[in-house]
Protein backbone atom coordinates (compact mmCIF):
# COMPACT_ATOMS: atom_id res chain seq x y z
CA UNK A 1 0.00 0.00 0.00
CA UNK A 2 1.39 3.18 -0.74
CA UNK A 3 2.42 5.56 2.17
CA UNK A 4 1.58 9.20 2.03
CA UNK A 5 2.63 11.64 4.90
CA UNK A 6 -0.10 11.89 6.20
CA UNK A 7 -0.05 8.18 7.30
CA UNK A 8 3.17 8.59 9.41
CA UNK A 9 1.75 9.33 12.61
CA UNK A 10 5.24 9.42 14.77
CA UNK A 11 8.85 10.34 12.89
CA UNK A 12 10.56 8.63 15.64
CA UNK A 13 12.93 6.15 13.97
CA UNK A 14 13.50 7.40 10.66
CA UNK A 15 15.98 4.25 9.56
CA UNK A 16 12.23 1.98 10.29
CA UNK A 17 10.30 4.16 8.30
CA UNK A 18 13.01 5.13 5.11
CA UNK A 19 12.90 0.82 5.30
CA UNK A 20 9.65 0.34 5.36
CA UNK A 21 8.88 3.00 2.47
CA UNK A 22 11.44 1.19 0.17
CA UNK A 23 10.14 -2.44 0.80
CA UNK A 24 6.25 -1.66 0.34
CA UNK A 25 7.37 0.31 -2.83
CA UNK A 26 9.49 -2.96 -3.93
CA UNK A 27 6.98 -5.23 -3.08
CA UNK A 28 4.07 -2.74 -4.98
CA UNK A 29 6.10 -3.35 -8.61
CA UNK A 30 4.38 -6.59 -9.76
CA UNK A 31 7.05 -6.73 -12.31
CA UNK A 32 9.73 -4.58 -12.16
CA UNK A 33 11.60 -2.77 -14.93
CA UNK A 34 14.18 -1.74 -12.66
CA UNK A 35 15.88 -4.97 -12.60
CA UNK A 36 19.30 -5.17 -12.84
CA UNK A 37 20.47 -2.04 -11.01
CA UNK A 38 22.82 -3.68 -8.56
CA UNK A 39 25.85 -6.01 -8.45
CA UNK A 40 24.04 -9.17 -7.37
CA UNK A 41 24.59 -12.56 -8.13
CA UNK A 42 22.15 -13.80 -10.06
CA UNK A 43 22.42 -17.52 -10.86
CA UNK A 44 24.86 -20.12 -12.66
CA UNK A 45 24.87 -21.37 -16.18
CA UNK A 46 26.67 -24.07 -18.25
CA UNK A 47 29.50 -22.41 -20.11
CA UNK A 48 29.35 -22.05 -23.89
CA UNK A 49 33.00 -22.35 -25.58
CA UNK A 50 34.03 -18.90 -27.01
CA UNK A 51 32.63 -17.03 -24.31
CA UNK A 52 34.81 -14.89 -21.95
CA UNK A 53 36.79 -17.13 -19.31
CA UNK A 54 36.07 -14.14 -16.25
CA UNK A 55 32.72 -15.49 -14.83
CA UNK A 56 33.66 -18.76 -14.23
CA UNK A 57 32.53 -20.04 -11.31
CA UNK A 58 36.22 -22.82 -10.40
CA UNK A 59 34.90 -23.56 -6.80
CA UNK A 60 31.86 -25.00 -8.87
CA UNK A 61 33.83 -26.50 -11.23
CA UNK A 62 36.59 -28.53 -8.55
CA UNK A 63 33.04 -29.74 -6.76
CA UNK A 64 31.36 -30.84 -10.02
CA UNK A 65 34.09 -31.05 -12.83
CA UNK A 66 31.28 -29.25 -14.89
CA UNK A 67 32.22 -25.48 -16.04
CA UNK A 68 29.53 -22.94 -14.68
CA UNK A 69 29.49 -19.29 -15.27
CA UNK A 70 28.40 -16.61 -12.74
CA UNK A 71 25.46 -14.84 -14.23
CA UNK A 72 25.16 -10.61 -12.58
CA UNK A 73 22.71 -8.28 -12.61
CA UNK A 74 24.59 -5.15 -14.41
CA UNK A 75 26.88 -3.35 -12.51
CA UNK A 76 26.31 0.70 -12.47
CA UNK A 77 28.61 2.29 -9.23
CA UNK A 78 26.18 5.22 -9.67
CA UNK A 79 27.35 8.28 -7.08
CA UNK A 80 24.29 10.16 -6.01
CA UNK A 81 24.40 13.28 -4.10
CA UNK A 82 21.16 14.48 -2.56
CA UNK A 83 20.82 17.94 -1.79
CA UNK A 84 18.48 19.14 0.81
CA UNK A 85 16.49 22.85 1.33
CA UNK A 86 16.61 23.49 5.16
CA UNK A 87 15.60 27.12 5.03
CA UNK A 88 12.67 28.50 6.32
CA UNK A 89 10.79 28.55 4.23
CA UNK A 90 10.60 24.27 4.01
CA UNK A 91 8.90 24.81 7.51
CA UNK A 92 5.87 25.31 6.06
CA UNK A 93 3.22 25.24 7.63
CA UNK A 94 4.73 26.28 10.93
CA UNK A 95 4.98 24.43 13.27
CA UNK A 96 4.44 21.03 11.52
CA UNK A 97 7.23 21.47 9.07
CA UNK A 98 5.09 19.63 6.58
CA UNK A 99 7.25 20.12 3.71
CA UNK A 100 10.37 19.07 5.39
CA UNK A 101 8.98 16.48 6.75
CA UNK A 102 8.12 15.27 3.35
CA UNK A 103 11.49 15.87 1.69
CA UNK A 104 13.42 14.52 4.65
CA UNK A 105 11.27 11.11 4.27
CA UNK A 106 11.92 10.98 0.75
CA UNK A 107 16.02 11.82 1.15
CA UNK A 108 16.38 8.75 3.44
CA UNK A 109 13.99 6.49 1.19
CA UNK A 110 16.19 7.43 -1.58
CA UNK A 111 19.52 7.21 0.49
CA UNK A 112 18.00 3.45 2.15
CA UNK A 113 17.19 2.74 -1.66
CA UNK A 114 20.49 3.55 -3.46
CA UNK A 115 22.71 1.91 -0.46
CA UNK A 116 20.52 -1.32 -1.17
CA UNK A 117 21.50 -1.23 -4.98
CA UNK A 118 25.26 -0.59 -4.00
CA UNK A 119 25.20 2.63 -5.25
CA UNK A 120 27.29 5.30 -3.08
CA UNK A 121 25.06 8.20 -1.96
CA UNK A 122 26.13 11.47 0.09
CA UNK A 123 24.04 14.34 1.53
CA UNK A 124 23.98 18.09 1.62
CA UNK A 125 21.88 20.39 3.31
CA UNK A 126 21.49 24.16 2.98
CA UNK A 127 20.33 27.08 3.04
CA UNK A 128 21.98 30.55 2.21
CA UNK A 129 24.94 28.41 3.11
CA UNK A 130 25.68 24.53 3.07
CA UNK A 131 25.05 23.76 6.61
CA UNK A 132 26.16 19.52 6.44
CA UNK A 133 27.78 17.91 3.56
CA UNK A 134 29.04 14.32 3.72
CA UNK A 135 31.08 12.63 1.39
CA UNK A 136 29.42 10.05 -1.20
CA UNK A 137 29.69 6.44 0.22
CA UNK A 138 27.81 3.35 -0.10
CA UNK A 139 28.71 1.56 3.05
CA UNK A 140 25.38 0.43 5.69
CA UNK A 141 27.35 2.53 8.44
CA UNK A 142 27.49 5.99 5.81
CA UNK A 143 23.77 5.44 5.83
CA UNK A 144 23.17 5.01 9.17
CA UNK A 145 25.03 8.71 9.53
CA UNK A 146 23.16 10.27 6.73
CA UNK A 147 19.75 8.86 8.42
CA UNK A 148 20.96 10.78 11.58
CA UNK A 149 21.79 13.73 10.10
CA UNK A 150 18.45 13.79 8.36
CA UNK A 151 16.32 12.88 11.75
CA UNK A 152 18.60 15.45 13.79
CA UNK A 153 17.92 18.19 10.66
CA UNK A 154 14.21 17.66 11.25
CA UNK A 155 14.82 18.90 15.17
CA UNK A 156 16.41 22.04 14.62
CA UNK A 157 15.21 25.30 13.93
CA UNK A 158 14.63 26.87 10.44
CA UNK A 159 17.58 28.53 8.56
CA UNK A 160 18.64 31.55 6.78
CA UNK A 161 16.43 32.56 3.14
CA UNK A 162 17.54 30.28 0.49
CA UNK A 163 20.39 30.88 -1.56
CA UNK A 164 20.34 28.08 -4.58
CA UNK A 165 22.67 29.21 -6.98
CA UNK A 166 26.04 30.00 -4.54
CA UNK A 167 25.32 26.86 -2.69
CA UNK A 168 25.01 25.19 -7.01
CA UNK A 169 28.16 26.87 -7.93
CA UNK A 170 29.49 25.02 -4.49
CA UNK A 171 28.80 21.89 -5.24
CA UNK A 172 29.73 21.79 -9.00
CA UNK A 173 32.84 22.67 -7.42
CA UNK A 174 33.55 19.92 -4.90
CA UNK A 175 31.58 17.32 -6.50
CA UNK A 176 34.81 16.14 -8.79
CA UNK A 177 32.68 12.31 -10.29
CA UNK A 178 30.37 12.44 -12.65
CA UNK A 179 27.13 11.94 -10.44
CA UNK A 180 23.25 12.40 -10.33
CA UNK A 181 22.61 14.80 -7.81
CA UNK A 182 18.88 14.53 -6.52
CA UNK A 183 17.76 18.34 -5.25
CA UNK A 184 14.87 18.95 -2.97
CA UNK A 185 13.48 22.25 -2.20
CA UNK A 186 10.75 24.21 -2.94
CA UNK A 187 12.60 26.90 -5.00
CA UNK A 188 11.31 29.92 -3.36
CA UNK A 189 14.11 32.66 -2.82
CA UNK A 190 13.26 36.19 -1.90
CA UNK A 191 14.46 37.09 -5.27
CA UNK A 192 12.53 34.44 -7.23
CA UNK A 193 15.17 34.46 -10.07
CA UNK A 194 15.60 31.35 -11.94
CA UNK A 195 18.35 32.86 -14.64
CA UNK A 196 20.50 32.61 -11.46
CA UNK A 197 19.09 29.27 -10.35
CA UNK A 198 19.61 28.08 -14.08
CA UNK A 199 23.22 29.37 -14.79
CA UNK A 200 24.24 27.25 -11.86
CA UNK A 201 22.30 24.15 -12.88
CA UNK A 202 24.40 24.42 -16.15
CA UNK A 203 27.34 24.97 -14.26
CA UNK A 204 26.87 21.12 -12.75
CA UNK A 205 25.43 20.19 -16.39
CA UNK A 206 28.94 21.51 -17.80
CA UNK A 207 30.63 19.26 -15.04
CA UNK A 208 28.75 16.07 -16.57
CA UNK A 209 26.17 15.81 -13.58
CA UNK A 210 22.80 14.55 -14.69
CA UNK A 211 19.99 16.57 -12.25
CA UNK A 212 16.72 15.60 -10.73
CA UNK A 213 14.86 18.20 -9.15
CA UNK A 214 11.72 17.67 -6.71
CA UNK A 215 9.72 20.89 -6.63
CA UNK A 216 8.09 20.23 -3.02
CA UNK A 217 5.04 22.33 -2.34
CA UNK A 218 1.69 22.49 -0.52
CA UNK A 219 -0.31 22.60 -4.01
CA UNK A 220 -3.47 23.32 -1.89
CA UNK A 221 -2.56 26.31 -0.68
CA UNK A 222 0.71 27.01 -2.40
CA UNK A 223 -0.72 26.80 -5.93
CA UNK A 224 -4.50 26.74 -5.46
CA UNK A 225 -4.43 29.44 -2.49
CA UNK A 226 -7.05 27.22 -1.00
CA UNK A 227 -7.39 28.88 2.47
CA UNK A 228 -10.63 29.65 3.83
CA UNK A 229 -12.92 32.70 3.00
CA UNK A 230 -12.54 34.56 5.89
CA UNK A 231 -9.69 37.02 7.37
CA UNK A 232 -6.31 35.99 7.74
CA UNK A 233 -2.34 36.63 9.03
CA UNK A 234 0.21 35.51 6.30
CA UNK A 235 3.52 35.19 7.70
CA UNK A 236 6.72 34.96 5.90
CA UNK A 237 8.54 32.39 7.07
CA UNK A 238 12.38 33.83 5.46
CA UNK A 239 11.80 37.37 6.31
CA UNK A 240 8.70 37.66 8.70
CA UNK A 241 6.59 40.10 7.08
CA UNK A 242 3.22 40.06 8.39
CA UNK A 243 -0.10 40.62 5.65
CA UNK A 244 -3.64 40.79 6.97
CA UNK A 245 -5.73 39.93 4.08
CA UNK A 246 -9.03 37.82 3.08
CA UNK A 247 -7.40 35.11 0.84
CA UNK A 248 -10.85 35.50 -1.74
CA UNK A 249 -9.23 38.90 -2.48
CA UNK A 250 -5.78 37.86 -3.95
CA UNK A 251 -6.63 34.23 -4.91
CA UNK A 252 -7.01 35.16 -8.48
CA UNK A 253 -3.99 37.14 -8.69
CA UNK A 254 -1.74 34.73 -6.74
CA UNK A 255 -2.74 31.91 -8.44
CA UNK A 256 -2.09 33.64 -11.87
CA UNK A 257 1.16 34.34 -10.61
CA UNK A 258 2.55 30.86 -8.85
CA UNK A 259 1.51 29.33 -12.65
CA UNK A 260 3.41 32.10 -14.40
CA UNK A 261 6.51 30.73 -12.09
CA UNK A 262 5.78 27.08 -11.82
CA UNK A 263 5.04 27.62 -16.17
CA UNK A 264 8.65 29.23 -16.63
CA UNK A 265 10.61 26.54 -14.41
CA UNK A 266 9.56 23.47 -16.18
CA UNK A 267 10.09 25.24 -19.65
CA UNK A 268 13.63 25.71 -18.41
CA UNK A 269 13.89 22.48 -16.98
CA UNK A 270 12.89 21.43 -20.67
CA UNK A 271 15.41 23.60 -22.77
CA UNK A 272 18.20 22.75 -20.17
CA UNK A 273 17.46 18.64 -20.31
CA UNK A 274 16.82 18.60 -16.36
CA UNK A 275 14.32 16.39 -14.65
CA UNK A 276 11.92 18.25 -12.63
CA UNK A 277 9.40 16.08 -10.70
CA UNK A 278 6.42 18.74 -8.70
CA UNK A 279 6.22 16.73 -5.56
CA UNK A 280 2.94 17.92 -3.33
CA UNK A 281 3.42 17.11 0.08
CA UNK A 282 -0.19 15.56 -0.32
CA UNK A 283 1.49 12.92 -2.75
CA UNK A 284 2.37 9.51 -1.86
CA UNK A 285 6.11 8.48 -1.51
CA UNK A 286 5.64 6.45 -4.35
CA UNK A 287 6.02 9.13 -7.02
CA UNK A 288 9.22 10.14 -5.57
CA UNK A 289 10.82 6.80 -5.52
CA UNK A 290 9.47 5.92 -9.37
CA UNK A 291 10.74 9.18 -10.69
CA UNK A 292 14.45 8.11 -9.05
CA UNK A 293 14.01 4.52 -10.90
CA UNK A 294 12.95 5.92 -13.98
CA UNK A 295 15.54 8.66 -13.83
CA UNK A 296 18.34 5.79 -12.73
CA UNK A 297 16.93 3.26 -16.01
CA UNK A 298 17.29 6.39 -18.37
CA UNK A 299 21.32 6.47 -17.35
CA UNK A 300 22.51 3.16 -18.41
Amino acid sequence: MSLKLADIKQFENLDLLAKQLVEGFITGLHKSPYHGFSVEFAEHKLYNYGESTKNIDWKVFARTDRIYTKQFEEETNLRAMILLDISNSMHYPAPEKTKLKFAISCAAALAYLLTSQRDAVGLTTFSDLINYQSPIKSTKNHLNLLINELSETLEREGQPATNIPDVLHEIADKIHKRSLVILFSDMFQQQNDLEEIFHALQHLKHNKHEILIFHVTDHQTELAFDFEDRPHQFIDLETKEVIKLNPRDVREQFQANMNALYKELKLKCGAYKIDLVEADVSDSFDKVLGAYLIKRKRMK
